[in-house]
């Protein structure tokens, strides 16, 4: 019991100097300074104008297998929880012929278990989980992706 005493008071020794200077981050630099005047969390900027949704009704292209479709119109007042999804009245099964939208997917009606049900399951119930409208927003940091497509064209451009 003694040891382990020592052990962690030692182990805390070696630590001190992090604790004192602050957290590195992993690439070995210092965190930055803040100055000891208004903070940003303490000042009340304006809210960034919100993106417009495209609302165009195309359907886009899926970037990798098992992408759930993008939503190609506005759902800004679609109500959906316990009681109601907006969503099923189009897109659930009898609806479709008189909306001419896409029926969703049989697996949404599976359970976890891959058994069939005859309504939507309760873990697909929630669309918005993981379909998404598209807006015009710019993004935040850089993306390099490539789709699969792109890289088998490009050969060993694409590789790592």
């Amino acid at each position: 019991m003694k040891t382990r005493i020592t052990f962690a008071a030692l182990a805390l020794a070696a630590a001190m100097p992090l604790l004192v200077s602050g957290v590195f981050a992993a690439d070995g630099t210092a965190p930055a300074k803040v100055s000891s005047g208004p903070h940003p969390i303490t000042l009340d900027l304006p809210a960034d104008p919100m993106a417009k949704e495209i609302t165009d009704d195309h359907k886009r292209a899926r970037n990798y297998a098992d992408q759930p479709p993008l939503i190609p119109h506005a759902i800004r007042d679609y109500q959906i929880d316990l009681n109601i999804n907006k969503c099923m009245t189009c897109h659930d099964r009898k609806n479709t012929e008189g909306s001419q939208a896409p029926m969703i997917s049989v697996t949404h009606f599976q359970d976890r278990d891959g058994q069939t049900l005859g309504a939507v399951s309760p873990r697909r119930y929630f669309c918005t989980q993981c379909h998404v409208p598209q807006t015009d927003a710019q993004p935040i940091t850089g993306n390099r992706f490539r789709d699969i497509d792109s890289i088998l064209a490009g050969g060993k451009e694409g590789a790592k």
